[in-house]
């Protein structure tokens, strides 16, 4: 039997904070079922419907003592008190406020029920149009050393945008792609088999001592973090990712850029909460290419959004648009035409 989602209550004392706390905690993939901005009009009967958690912000908590000695009283389910008011959505410490949050509801009540379907990767309707290689491919073949390497950050909804991005790019794309995508361990070989079934890239299961290559799609292992020589090199860390979620889609990107610097690029895909939305800033600001699937095209927005809302993010589209771009990007790099010089991991 399939686990019922956690259900978060939320009472706060001003429609604000009431506001941010309820996007944040549905941008993470609970369900809020209660909400209340006004303490002194409670229902009789409200903290009786018990959802599974309460979370608690009261920016004057002396003038609602009465409330919180009923509230503590009477609830039938755990009590979150938030320590302090959100910032807002733009605001760069938003993503630590928001991910300390998540670290707290996981701690009450777990993870949000997320499941991937990977069945959302049968063909489409309308199949994917693939982009002509333009003439500074000529030459390059899939397996030598990449010119870039791009981390694709993906969640729920994210396999399906991430496959029909990768139909869209030609074979010769002189580029590697790291794929860090929130999912069970046991579903990375399949997913690795259906994302490149209808193009020409390789996909595997990036592994300790696997060498990045032109044409190849590697997915971030889920039980240990890796991190990146400059050749291109997989090496484990010996530690599991960071934070909530595996892979950490931050760590990814952080990595990325580490061993990569400008060379490095990275785009936010479909997904729930806002992984990578700490990591991106800090690419962007050595002067690599963030980019983010557009929230139209997304099943789910919340993790596009997030990295978006930081002001990172250059360039926004749905999966063929954000294919097209990576392709002129990469043609700009090639042509010294252009003012730009080739650059070689």
């Amino acid at each position: 039997m399939t686990p019922a989602n956690p259900r978060i209550g939320i009472i706060a004392d001003t429609r604000l904070q009431a506001h941010l706390l309820a996007s944040a905690v549905k941008g993470q993939g609970y369900e809020v079922v209660l909400l209340n901005t006004d303490p002194a009009n409670l229902e009789p009967d409200w903290l009786t419907q018990a959802p599974d958690l309460w979370v608690v912000d009261l920016s004057q908590e002396d003038r609602w003592q009465q409330f919180l000695d009923h509230l503590l009283e009477s609830a039938q389910a755990p009590i979150l008190f938030c320590d302090g008011q959100a910032p807002a959505r733009i605001a760069p410490e938003y993503p630590r406020w928001e991910r300390r949050l998540l670290a707290k509801l996981l701690d009450y009540v777990g993870k949000p029920r997320i499941r991937e379907e990977l069945e959302t990767l049968t063909p489409a309707a309308t199949p994917a149009r693939p982009i002509a290689a333009p003439r500074e491919f000529q030459g390059l073949a899939a397996g030598q050393v990449p010119e870039q390497v791009w981390v694709l950050g993906a969640s729920l909804g994210g396999p399906a945008a991430v496959k029909q991005f990768l139909d869209c790019l030609p074979a010769t794309l002189p580029v590697a792609f790291f794929l860090a995508q929130h999912i069970d361990g046991g579903f990375l070989d399949t997913l690795a088999k259906v994302l490149c079934r209808d193009n020409s890239f390789h996909c595997d299961v990036g592994h300790d001592g696997m060498v990045l290559h032109a044409g190849q799609v590697l997915l971030a292992p889920v039980d240990y973090e890796v991190t990146f020589t400059e050749t291109g090199q997989l090496r484990s860390s010996g530690k599991p990712w960071e934070g909530p979620y595996s892979p950490s889609i931050d760590q990814a990107i952080q990595n990325a850029s580490t061993a990569f610097g400008a060379r490095a690029g990275a785009i936010l895909f479909s997904g729930m909460g806002n992984d990578g939305a700490i990591a991106a800033p800090a690419m962007a600001a050595t002067g690599a290419p963030v980019w983010a699937q557009s929230a139209d095209s997304c099943a789910v927005s919340s993790q596009p959004d997030a990295s978006r809302d930081t002001g990172c993010v250059s360039y926004s589209g749905d999966p063929e648009q954000l294919a097209r771009q990576l392709v002129e990007h990469v043609r700009r790099a090639l042509n010294p035409a252009t003012g730009h010089t080739t650059q070689t991991l």
